[in-house]
């Protein structure tokens, strides 16, 4: 039986995987695009290539993640290999299994990092807002 890839679905999981809410991915992709369109897009079976490739720029995931990605390939995630490239915030998977696995495993490390960057941010707000207090 062949799975039907859902490139609407995959956007939506790739989004929700990374942290970002539709009203932020609206955002990114420009004044046209709202909270509303971003929800109806990720009801769509195919989304046209131009639209799909702007979605892969904007969350800096490959488009083929979105074109291939089905449910049986989301269980087989397993440990991640990265390469640190430049500025020590942005991490590309090493691809030396199944591509998709490896897209996956970088999101979730992604997520992770994310994470640790909003408490670092919580963090310098909270000092911040002490020193000013002091004053």
């Amino acid at each position: 039986m062949e799975q039907k890839i859902h490139q609407g679905r995959n956007v939506k999981r790739f989004r929700e995987m990374l942290g970002i809410k539709q009203e932020a991915l609206a955002f990114d992709l420009g004044e046209d695009w709202n909270q509303k369109k971003i929800s109806l897009l990720e009801q769509k079976d195919v989304i046209e290539d131009p639209l799909l490739k702007k979605i892969s720029e904007v969350l800096k995931i490959p488009v083929e993640a979105f074109q291939n990605f089905d449910e049986e390939q989301a269980v087989n995630i397993i440990s991640n290999t990265f390469n640190d490239q430049s500025n020590g915030y942005n991490y590309y998977p090493t691809f030396n299994v199944n591509p998709i696995e490896k897209w996956i495993e970088a999101l979730e490390e992604i997520k992770r990092l994310n994470a640790q960057l909003i408490k670092s941010k919580d963090e310098q707000i909270k000092l911040m807002e002490k020193l000013i207090q002091d004053k």
